[in-house]
């Protein structure tokens, strides 16, 4: 197959902020980063690239992607990210999974789950 998963994007209004976050939250390194456009780069653990761009909208509705995190320890890794600038939109338990439901400083929903690596 000719394609591959270069990146992830986010749109933000405050890239360089939020790329800060989000290599605090995984680990990855930041790259490029101007007041328009930021993007990390990650050490092989989780995939592909973060991207940030900045858009003039604000988040308006629930994402219809967002990224999963694993963990062997969920509650110290949410509260970790809370005190980064997440908030947590919910907590769950189904399909015999359990995971929290984080909101980034602008809004983005993502996830934590309860998992073993691999």
């Amino acid at each position: 197959m000719a394609l591959h998963l270069h990146s992830l994007t986010f749109d933000a209004a405050d890239p360089p902020a939020l790329a800060q976050f989000w290599a605090d939250v995984t680990g990855y390194e930041l790259g490029q980063v101007n007041p328009f456009f930021a993007e990390l780069t990650g050490d092989g653990r989780f995939g592909p690239r973060l991207m940030f761009i900045k858009v003039p909208e604000g988040k308006s509705a629930k994402n219809r992607f967002h990224p999963d995190l694993g963990s062997t320890d969920l509650e110290t890794e949410v509260d970790r990210v809370i005190a980064l600038g997440a908030t947590v939109v919910g907590r769950r338990q189904e399909w015999g999974v359990t995971w929290a439901t984080l909101a980034d400083p602008e809004g983005n929903e993502f996830c934590i789950g309860l998992h073993a690596p691999g």
